[in-house]
């Protein structure tokens, strides 16, 4: 691993009564790039298995979609697509067990994937809220921005698209909404990045997987940013596929999100949990 070890942080653990030290590693910028060939070669070594879990979010994105449609509630997909983004650490929570069973040198299976919650239910569990509080407030200022540039005149739902690409008010809406977004989920991206992959591995409270999140990000903000950038364009792609293209993503993300954890953050005296 090329990285220098930076800072640590020192916290107890009160079932162990003993001290855990968080590391966090230093990296270049040429590491986001070795991530995305770990994730391709995890990818590889379980093809079967990471594209199944792929298309299981694949037909419940179609899923979603058609309902919306059928509720006539289409006009809606915009935000909910936007979105995604809040959620999609929760979604890699799969891949990472399938990449940890291929590190054991076991062959992983859907139960690999589906079942990496359990280790450390409760802890990711309160990391699926706070990544839910980020959504529900990403939804709630689509809300208002839609009601403050529209206001009681807005447009139809059938030419609502059209309206936002060709009109002062909609493609202000679109400005203010992008920005708001991007700051939303950039936020989302530094409490979670690590975070979820970190309560996965060890026996921490998801407030020091927060913190470890949170320091990776302070203490390689361009390599991070550049990460963030990748993993955005990488999903964008995918959406604009009609989702078919996230079979292949979503899983070669995860895995290589698994391997970005791996490579910033090093627990001491921690207790790794079974794989």
């Amino acid at each position: 691993m090329n990285a220098a070890e930076t800072n640590k942080h020192k916290h107890k653990q009160s079932d162990a009564n003993k001290m855990v030290t968080i590391v966090i590693n230093k990296v270049g910028m040429d590491r986001p790039r070795a991530w995305l060939v770990a994730g391709f070669q995890d990818f590889r070594q379980a093809t079967a298995v990471s594209l199944a879990y792929g298309m299981f979010w694949v037909g419940l994105s179609i899923a979603v979609t058609a309902g919306a449609f059928t509720l006539g509630l289409w006009h809606w997909l915009l935000p909910l697509v936007a979105g995604f983004m809040f959620l999609g650490p929760l979604v890699a929570v799969g891949s990472y067990g399938i990449s940890r069973k291929l590190e054991a040198g076991k062959a992983p299976n859907l139960g690999d994937a589906f079942g990496a919650w359990t280790a450390h239910t409760g802890q990711l569990a309160m990391m699926g809220v706070m990544m839910m509080i980020f959504f529900l407030a990403w939804i709630r200022f689509a809300t208002l921005l839609f009601a403050l540039f529209f206001g009681l005149e807005a447009p139809d739902p059938a030419t609502l698209y059209a309206s936002l690409l060709t009109t002062p008010e909609g493609l202000g809406m679109l400005a203010v909404g992008t920005a708001i977004g991007a700051a939303l989920a950039f936020g989302a991206f530094s409490i979670s990045v690590v975070a979820i992959p970190t309560l996965m591995d060890q026996d921490l409270t998801f407030m020091e997987g927060i913190e470890a999140s949170i320091r990776s990000v302070a203490n390689n903000f361009r390599p991070m940013l550049l990460w963030a950038a990748i993993l955005t364009g990488c999903v964008l792609v995918g959406i604009m596929t009609f989702y078919i293209g996230l079979a292949l993503i979503l899983p070669v993300l995860g895995h290589a999100s698994w391997h970005a954890y791996e490579d910033l953050v090093r627990i001491e005296g921690g207790s790794s949990s079974a794989s």
